[in-house]
């Protein structure tokens, strides 16, 4: 598990090319590193998954417990060594998978808005895999 420093982060936000720069939001550094762990646990394909239109923000926060902007997914992406296209068509398998929590640990803002993990609504038959 790769745990990137406040430095490296602020560095990759500078660097991140966003779909809107005006609107780029972020409101800690851990949500940064929880879109990371999500995205590094997703098999990676050769190309962006263009038929795949998940708002992954949503997912990501659903499995972190915490609220996680788009501009947090998009650093995240740029952080990701494998990971490539622009928010939301990754370059992930769209048979999703579902993280293991153990990746959030040492993550002091992972389950910080249950609210998140409590989404009744939520379609949890949208991963196809879980992480062991």
């Amino acid at each position: 598990m790769h745990n990137f420093t406040d430095a490296e982060i602020e560095q990759a936000k500078r660097a991140t090319n966003y779909i809107d720069n005006d609107t780029a939001y972020h409101q800690h550094p851990d949500c940064i590193r929880i879109a990371y762990q999500w995205l590094d646990a997703q098999t990676k394909t050769m190309q962006p998954n263009k038929r795949s239109g998940w708002a992954i923000k949503h997912l990501i926060e659903r499995w972190g417990g915490r609220y996680v902007s788009q501009s947090d997914v998009e650093v995240a992406a740029h952080l990701h060594p494998d990971i490539e296209g622009r928010y939301p068509y990754f370059n992930i398998s769209s048979r999703l998978m579902d993280p293991n929590i153990s990746r959030l640990e040492g993550i002091p803002e992972a389950f910080q808005h249950m609210n998140y993990r409590d989404q009744h609504d939520f379609p949890t038959r949208i991963y196809k895999r879980t992480e062991k």
